[in-house]
């Protein structure tokens, strides 16, 4: 997709003046060149056109309220002039991934007096001896290079900066409902207590029921053994007086 139509497309038929940021990553710049930005951007705050091809930033719009460029994996090796003056209040800028070869290339971000964050790797200019010594020298209003200042410290994610905000926004609230949680959870263990006592007692009463059934089951059973026991006995004495009789009358 080219870059006129991709930024059409994002614009959702919203007014460019109603932008503040703006990524149209892998699309297709037409001859090199920036296409279908306009000055009516001007409220532009973040700008990303990574692997667009770009080779020059000849086109590019004034664009007063940018501070965050994103150009890495493009074809760009200078004319980056440009961008002091089109974008004078860059304070990022990513030109990681391009053909820039030489301390000349970036000589002209010397402009630039509020960059602090500047982006070169995978540039040949890296290869160059004391690459970050001198670059720093250079351009004296950069704090981080490739990430790092001079002394090697990693510059802070701003996305990160982000979340920890939020969670120390939201520290409270977090804190309250995990009070909850274990006020519930002690809830719930003192219900379960109660009714584990419960359990047992009635599980307990049960089981006297159930040996005061068995006894009462041994006790009826006895009289009966003993009722036919005794029915036995009887009618042995009745086969008894059958045979005195029989005796008598012989």
């Amino acid at each position: 997709m080219d870059m006129k139509k991709r930024i059409s497309l994002e614009l959702r038929s919203r007014n460019p003046a109603e932008i503040a940021e703006l990524v149209v990553d892998n699309s297709r710049s037409a001859d090199g060149e920036v296409e279908g930005l306009s000055e009516d951007f001007k409220e532009l705050e973040f700008l990303s056109m990574v692997n667009v091809g770009l080779g020059s930033l000849a086109k590019l719009p004034s664009l007063p309220k940018l501070r965050k460029l994103e150009l890495s994996d493009n074809n760009l090796s200078g004319s980056l002039e440009t961008l002091s003056e089109k974008c004078p209040n860059l304070t990022y800028l990513n030109l990681s991934g391009n053909k820039i070869k030489e301390l000349s290339n970036v000589e002209a971000l010397q402009n630039l007096k509020s960059l602090q964050s500047l982006d070169l790797f995978n540039c040949e200019i890296t290869s160059l001896e004391d690459y970050r010594d001198s670059v720093f020298e250079l351009l004296p209003q950069v704090t981080y290079l490739d990430g790092f200042d001079q002394e090697d410290n990693e510059a802070p994610d701003s996305e990160a900066e982000d979340e920890d905000e939020d969670g120390e926004d939201g520290a409270g609230p977090t804190g309250d409902y995990e009070d909850e949680e274990d006020e519930e959870e002690d809830e719930d263990g003192s219900e379960g207590g109660e009714v584990g006592l419960s359990f047992q007692a009635t599980r307990g009463d049960q089981e006297d029921e159930e040996d005061f059934a068995e006894e009462e089951e041994e006790e009826e059973g006895q009289p009966g053994v003993q009722g036919q026991k005794r029915k036995r006995d009887v009618d042995d004495e009745g086969e008894e007086d059958d045979d005195d009789d029989d005796d008598e009358e012989d």
